[in-house]
Protein backbone atom coordinates (compact mmCIF):
# COMPACT_ATOMS: atom_id res chain seq x y z
CA UNK A 1 0.00 0.00 0.00
CA UNK A 2 3.06 2.37 0.82
CA UNK A 3 6.07 2.22 -1.63
CA UNK A 4 8.96 4.19 0.08
CA UNK A 5 12.08 5.61 -1.37
CA UNK A 6 15.03 7.06 0.18
CA UNK A 7 17.03 9.95 -1.87
CA UNK A 8 18.63 11.86 0.59
CA UNK A 9 17.58 14.81 1.91
CA UNK A 10 14.32 13.21 0.69
CA UNK A 11 12.29 9.82 1.97
CA UNK A 12 9.15 9.57 -0.46
CA UNK A 13 6.37 7.45 0.70
CA UNK A 14 4.29 6.65 -2.45
CA UNK A 15 0.14 5.59 -1.97
CA UNK A 16 -0.82 2.41 -4.73
CA UNK A 17 -3.46 4.98 -5.90
CA UNK A 18 -4.51 8.32 -5.18
CA UNK A 19 -6.23 8.56 -1.55
CA UNK A 20 -8.06 11.46 0.14
CA UNK A 21 -4.80 12.17 2.89
CA UNK A 22 -5.87 13.82 5.83
CA UNK A 23 -3.28 15.82 8.10
CA UNK A 24 -1.70 18.85 9.82
CA UNK A 25 1.24 18.83 7.68
CA UNK A 26 3.57 21.50 7.22
CA UNK A 27 2.54 21.42 3.34
CA UNK A 28 -0.48 20.26 1.94
CA UNK A 29 -2.51 20.59 5.37
CA UNK A 30 -6.01 19.65 5.89
CA UNK A 31 -7.81 16.96 3.51
CA UNK A 32 -5.95 16.58 0.22
CA UNK A 33 -5.72 13.61 -3.01
CA UNK A 34 -2.94 12.81 -3.53
CA UNK A 35 -0.73 9.33 -3.94
CA UNK A 36 2.42 10.86 -2.53
CA UNK A 37 3.57 11.90 0.80
CA UNK A 38 6.92 13.32 1.56
CA UNK A 39 9.80 13.86 4.30
CA UNK A 40 12.09 16.53 4.11
CA UNK A 41 15.37 16.09 6.35
CA UNK A 42 16.79 18.92 7.78
CA UNK A 43 19.74 20.39 10.16
CA UNK A 44 18.91 22.00 13.72
CA UNK A 45 20.83 24.90 12.74
CA UNK A 46 18.93 25.13 10.09
CA UNK A 47 15.64 26.13 11.74
CA UNK A 48 16.67 29.34 13.06
CA UNK A 49 13.59 31.46 15.10
CA UNK A 50 13.66 33.71 12.31
CA UNK A 51 13.63 31.32 9.28
CA UNK A 52 10.79 31.39 7.14
CA UNK A 53 10.84 28.25 7.51
CA UNK A 54 6.95 27.58 5.50
CA UNK A 55 7.87 29.59 2.61
CA UNK A 56 11.36 27.64 2.05
CA UNK A 57 9.43 24.42 2.29
CA UNK A 58 6.76 25.62 0.02
CA UNK A 59 9.73 25.91 -2.33
CA UNK A 60 11.80 22.84 -1.61
CA UNK A 61 8.02 20.92 -2.91
CA UNK A 62 7.40 22.43 -6.07
CA UNK A 63 8.78 18.87 -7.10
CA UNK A 64 5.51 17.80 -5.92
CA UNK A 65 3.46 20.35 -5.48
CA UNK A 66 0.35 18.20 -5.01
CA UNK A 67 1.81 16.03 -2.30
CA UNK A 68 1.72 16.56 1.44
CA UNK A 69 5.10 17.47 2.87
CA UNK A 70 6.64 17.09 6.31
CA UNK A 71 9.59 18.17 7.99
CA UNK A 72 12.32 16.05 10.42
CA UNK A 73 15.38 16.70 12.08
CA UNK A 74 15.77 13.02 12.39
CA UNK A 75 17.70 10.58 9.88
CA UNK A 76 15.16 9.90 7.35
CA UNK A 77 16.98 6.69 6.75
CA UNK A 78 15.92 5.58 10.18
CA UNK A 79 12.00 4.84 8.98
CA UNK A 80 10.57 1.84 9.61
CA UNK A 81 6.73 0.62 9.21
CA UNK A 82 4.36 -2.02 10.38
CA UNK A 83 1.22 -3.68 9.13
CA UNK A 84 -2.14 -4.84 10.21
CA UNK A 85 -4.83 -6.65 8.63
CA UNK A 86 -7.95 -7.17 10.63
CA UNK A 87 -10.85 -8.56 9.30
CA UNK A 88 -10.33 -7.88 5.36
CA UNK A 89 -8.94 -4.66 6.83
CA UNK A 90 -5.31 -3.19 6.02
CA UNK A 91 -3.60 -0.07 7.48
CA UNK A 92 0.27 0.48 7.18
CA UNK A 93 1.92 2.85 9.47
CA UNK A 94 5.79 4.31 8.51
CA UNK A 95 7.40 6.65 10.56
CA UNK A 96 10.41 8.93 11.55
CA UNK A 97 10.83 9.08 15.28
CA UNK A 98 12.96 11.38 16.95
CA UNK A 99 12.68 12.47 20.74
CA UNK A 100 14.69 15.27 21.42
CA UNK A 101 12.00 17.54 21.49
CA UNK A 102 9.63 15.49 23.57
CA UNK A 103 6.94 16.59 25.99
CA UNK A 104 4.46 15.72 28.30
CA UNK A 105 0.85 16.65 27.34
CA UNK A 106 -0.49 19.66 29.14
CA UNK A 107 2.83 20.78 30.09
CA UNK A 108 5.18 22.52 28.22
CA UNK A 109 8.98 22.40 28.91
CA UNK A 110 11.34 25.71 28.05
CA UNK A 111 11.79 25.85 24.06
CA UNK A 112 15.21 25.13 23.15
CA UNK A 113 16.10 25.97 19.72
CA UNK A 114 18.35 22.90 19.26
CA UNK A 115 15.28 20.81 20.02
CA UNK A 116 13.64 19.27 16.93
CA UNK A 117 12.99 15.89 17.15
CA UNK A 118 9.66 15.08 15.72
CA UNK A 119 7.50 11.82 15.19
CA UNK A 120 6.27 11.71 11.62
CA UNK A 121 3.45 9.26 10.65
CA UNK A 122 1.75 8.12 7.81
CA UNK A 123 -1.43 5.65 8.05
CA UNK A 124 -2.43 3.93 4.82
CA UNK A 125 -5.82 2.17 5.36
CA UNK A 126 -7.75 0.27 2.33
CA UNK A 127 -11.27 0.47 4.00
CA UNK A 128 -13.53 3.59 1.80
CA UNK A 129 -13.98 6.01 4.75
CA UNK A 130 -16.17 9.21 5.00
CA UNK A 131 -14.18 12.78 5.97
CA UNK A 132 -16.10 11.67 9.50
CA UNK A 133 -14.69 8.32 9.85
CA UNK A 134 -11.18 9.19 8.75
CA UNK A 135 -11.17 12.06 11.28
CA UNK A 136 -12.25 9.27 13.45
CA UNK A 137 -9.16 7.21 12.32
CA UNK A 138 -6.73 10.14 12.49
CA UNK A 139 -7.64 10.11 16.46
CA UNK A 140 -7.00 6.53 16.67
CA UNK A 141 -4.04 6.64 15.72
CA UNK A 142 -2.42 9.70 17.60
CA UNK A 143 -4.04 7.42 20.12
CA UNK A 144 -1.92 4.27 19.39
CA UNK A 145 0.76 6.52 19.05
CA UNK A 146 0.94 8.10 22.62
CA UNK A 147 -0.12 4.65 24.23
CA UNK A 148 3.41 3.65 22.46
CA UNK A 149 5.31 6.26 23.97
CA UNK A 150 4.01 6.26 27.31
CA UNK A 151 4.68 2.85 27.71
CA UNK A 152 8.73 3.44 26.31
CA UNK A 153 8.23 5.20 29.42
CA UNK A 154 10.52 8.36 28.65
CA UNK A 155 10.74 10.55 31.92
CA UNK A 156 10.60 14.40 31.41
CA UNK A 157 10.59 17.20 34.51
CA UNK A 158 6.71 17.09 33.48
CA UNK A 159 6.06 13.53 33.29
CA UNK A 160 6.25 10.65 30.82
CA UNK A 161 6.43 11.78 27.12
CA UNK A 162 3.56 11.31 25.30
CA UNK A 163 4.88 13.28 22.22
CA UNK A 164 6.94 15.99 20.71
CA UNK A 165 6.24 19.76 20.32
CA UNK A 166 6.40 19.32 16.45
CA UNK A 167 4.46 15.56 15.32
CA UNK A 168 2.59 15.11 12.49
CA UNK A 169 0.14 12.74 11.44
CA UNK A 170 -1.33 11.89 8.19
CA UNK A 171 -3.69 9.38 7.41
CA UNK A 172 -4.92 8.35 3.77
CA UNK A 173 -7.61 6.14 2.50
CA UNK A 174 -10.11 5.93 -0.03
CA UNK A 175 -13.48 8.04 -0.15
CA UNK A 176 -16.21 6.21 0.92
CA UNK A 177 -18.92 5.98 2.98
CA UNK A 178 -18.17 4.05 5.99
CA UNK A 179 -19.12 5.98 8.80
CA UNK A 180 -16.89 4.48 11.88
CA UNK A 181 -13.53 4.20 12.74
CA UNK A 182 -13.23 3.91 16.54
CA UNK A 183 -12.32 1.58 18.63
CA UNK A 184 -14.73 -1.34 18.24
CA UNK A 185 -14.58 -1.47 14.46
CA UNK A 186 -12.17 -3.27 12.47
CA UNK A 187 -10.52 0.08 10.97
CA UNK A 188 -9.75 1.14 14.56
CA UNK A 189 -7.87 -2.17 15.42
CA UNK A 190 -6.12 -1.81 12.36
CA UNK A 191 -5.05 1.19 12.39
CA UNK A 192 -4.10 0.95 16.10
CA UNK A 193 -2.34 -1.73 16.26
CA UNK A 194 -0.11 -1.11 13.17
CA UNK A 195 0.51 2.49 14.35
CA UNK A 196 1.39 1.01 17.79
CA UNK A 197 3.95 -1.48 16.74
CA UNK A 198 6.01 0.79 14.83
CA UNK A 199 6.42 3.69 16.94
CA UNK A 200 7.06 1.56 19.76
CA UNK A 201 9.77 -0.07 17.73
CA UNK A 202 11.33 2.87 16.52
CA UNK A 203 11.16 4.73 20.17
CA UNK A 204 13.15 2.23 21.39
CA UNK A 205 15.58 2.44 18.35
CA UNK A 206 15.80 6.23 19.34
CA UNK A 207 16.66 5.86 23.38
CA UNK A 208 19.25 2.72 22.26
CA UNK A 209 20.70 5.78 19.35
CA UNK A 210 20.62 8.65 22.10
CA UNK A 211 22.02 6.59 24.97
CA UNK A 212 25.48 5.35 22.36
CA UNK A 213 26.00 8.73 21.24
CA UNK A 214 26.00 10.33 24.58
CA UNK A 215 28.43 7.68 25.92
CA UNK A 216 30.12 8.52 22.61
CA UNK A 217 30.40 12.37 22.96
CA UNK A 218 30.50 12.52 26.96
CA UNK A 219 34.55 13.28 26.94
CA UNK A 220 33.56 15.88 24.46
CA UNK A 221 30.65 17.82 26.07
CA UNK A 222 28.68 17.77 22.93
CA UNK A 223 24.96 17.75 22.85
CA UNK A 224 22.43 14.79 21.34
CA UNK A 225 19.61 16.10 18.96
CA UNK A 226 16.99 14.62 17.13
Amino acid sequence: MIAVTLERPWLIARLARPMRVLSHAPFGAGYRLTDHVLWREVRNADLTPGFDAESWFAGQMQRAPGAVGMLTSRDVGTWDQARSTVEGVTAQAMVTLGLSNAESVGRRLPWHPADYGTINLLVAVDAALTEAAQLEALTIAVQARTAALVELGLPLATGLASGTGTDCTALACPPGEARYAGLHTAVGEAVGAAVREVVARSAADWRRWRDAKRKTQSSEGDGVTS
